[in-house]
């Protein structure tokens, strides 16, 4: 069996600028978003585009215009006239907009019905946001939609409707999703869109915040680091019937990942064992070789969660057998649709006398949207020469997926990624596996204590231990990493390791692709 093409199974995600090519299948976009509205006509389009390209954005899925949103920048006034959207956006001509103003004003943000639930809006706020912050501008006001309204026309005035959107009792398609992205409602807009039939005409008024606004500042003058968000599983084994039972669970976690806005979620290593004791039972080695089959699901399913629900995953590790060798591999499926792979370098004696894995042969590194990040698979995280590797490259995160019997193998990769911390100035987050597989050899018990590790100095947590698990339960733990912190930690903590390496005295000298490269 050949290795897998990955490019197979990544989904194509591009957010860029929209341009007058698009027009035509905006145009349809729009019409299945808003059907019995007036859509937008191309000298309209064209104004937004000629007049303002940065605020006109759209994502594109696999070639297919997917969502779009139009904006404009303002001078706030309060006794604008925000209540009128023919003023406000110039009938959306836009030529009103003002490149020295402090406010990014949003006229319409559209996601087609074939591609909602991959939380495409959550892109483009975000997107939103960072226009808002590299400009320096105060705020974003929006005027929204309320759909929803009018099925609870005649029990409900528009206030009561979005009072009871607000506390979560109803649900709007367009309000909602607005809220959670962090918008504030600040009032109620009668006859704002008098042809929007299923808002009653209404629209809501609604403002976010941007807390690096600097007043009198033509720009921002620093990059304010944002926290990376990281989501940590300590995951259940149990007896499945299915790869769609075991698909539940994981998009639970993905899905809790999702709603507190992780940038990454980490499985542990071969959780997809539980998949054994839904398959006739086997010799070890000719089990492992089962799971493989598994491996076009898994790559479909996982790569499915990362884009819809918007969080990068490290999907634990997975048995595949390539050209008929075994390998344990970790699978990255980025938010953005792509795929990384990292097989196991180091295999334990269990694994070889079990399974017969065979070893890979290189230590990747992958750009994320989030920093450039490792992936050690369990045992590998014991060698401290991958670490130095990996950091040479630019990691800053280690993922580490990995499944141990006992409270002795568990300690071994705590004690290791707790020492790759301080070695490398680097955070390290590890994921394990809890529960038990009765009959599945080699894969009956797991012990485990999920946890988020950190260099040891006066600005890291006390025991440098920046979040972790109750040991053996089913649970995630979610915490903030700032990686401004270690790059000052690097040059000016209290030790600097890396900086202090005696490389007059020893160094790591490792092969790669055919060359001798050092650390």
């Amino acid at each position: 069996m050949v290795p897998i093409d990955l490019k197979e199974y990544e989904w194509k995600i591009n957010v860029r600028q929209l341009t007058m090519d698009d027009f035509e299948d905006l145009i349809a976009m729009q019409e299945r978003c808003f059907p019995g509205m007036t859509p937008w006509k191309p000298d309209q389009i064209e104004s937004q585009i000629a007049t303002f390209p940065e605020g006109q954005i759209c994502v594109e899925i696999d070639g297919k215009l997917a969502a779009s949103s139009s904006s404009l920048i303002l001078d706030y006034r309060a006794e604008m006239s925000w209540h009128d959207w023919t003023k406000v956006a110039d009938e959306g001509y836009i030529r009103n907009h003002n490149p020295k103003g402090d406010t990014l004003y949003g006229i319409e943000i559209m996601v087609d019905p074939e591609f909602r639930g991959l939380k495409l809006s959550r892109r483009i706020y975000d997107g939103r946001k960072e226009l808002c912050r590299k400009k320096n501008l105060a705020r974003i006001i929006i005027g929204g939609r309320i759909p929803g309204y009018g099925q609870h026309a005649d029990k409900l005035t528009a206030r009561e409707y979005v009072e009871a959107i607000v506390d979560k009792s109803l649900f709007d398609s367009v309000l909602t999703a607005q809220i959670s992205n962090g918008f504030s409602l600040r009032g109620l807009i009668p006859d704002y869109f008098p042809s929007d039939t299923a808002s009653r005409g209404y629209a809501t008024f609604l403002e976010w915040l941007n807390l690096d606004y600097q007043k009198g500042a033509k720009r921002r003058f620093h990059n304010p680091v944002e926290p990376i968000r990281i989501a940590a599983v300590q995951y259940l084994m149990r007896p499945i019937n299915s790869f769609d039972e075991m698909a539940q669970q994981c998009e639970f976690f993905i899905d809790v990942a999702s709603d507190y806005k992780c940038d990454f979620v980490l499985f542990p290593e071969l959780f997809t064992t539980q998949l054994l004791s839904c398959v006739p039972n086997s010799r070890p080695g000719q089990a492992a070789r089962q799971l493989s089959e598994f491996t076009p699901q898994y790559l479909d399913f996982f790569t499915e969660m990362a884009v819809k629900y918007d969080v990068n995953v490290i999907g634990g590790s997975h048995f595949a057998v390539e050209q008929g060798e075994l390998f344990n591999i970790s699978y990255l499926f980025r938010r953005d649709g792509t795929l990384g792979k990292q097989y196991k370098l180091h295999i334990t004696p269990s694994e070889r006398k079990w399974w017969g894995v065979s070893p890979g042969n290189k230590v990747e590194v992958f750009d994320t949207d989030c920093g450039t990040i490792a992936i050690l698979i369990c045992y590998d995280i014991e060698f401290p020469e991958l670490v130095r590797i990996a950091a040479q490259k630019g990691a800053q995160l280690i993922f580490v997926p990995f499944n141990t019997d006992t409270k002795h193998g568990y300690l071994r990769i705590r004690h290791c990624a707790l020492a790759r911390c301080v070695e490398n100035h680097l955070y390290v987050a590890v994921s394990g596996c809890t529960g038990n597989l009765p009959f599945v050899e080699n894969s009956d018990i797991h012990y485990a204590q999920s946890a988020i590790f950190t260099p040891a100095d006066a600005e890291f947590s006390r025991d440098a231990v920046a979040a972790e698990c109750n040991a053996n339960i089913e649970t995630m733990i979610i915490h903030d990493l700032d990686l401004e912190m270690l790059r000052r930690h690097k040059e000016s903590g209290s030790v600097q390791n890396w900086n202090d390496r005696r490389r007059d005295l020893y160094k790591v000298v490792y092969q790669e692709d055919g060359e001798e490269k050092e650390v």
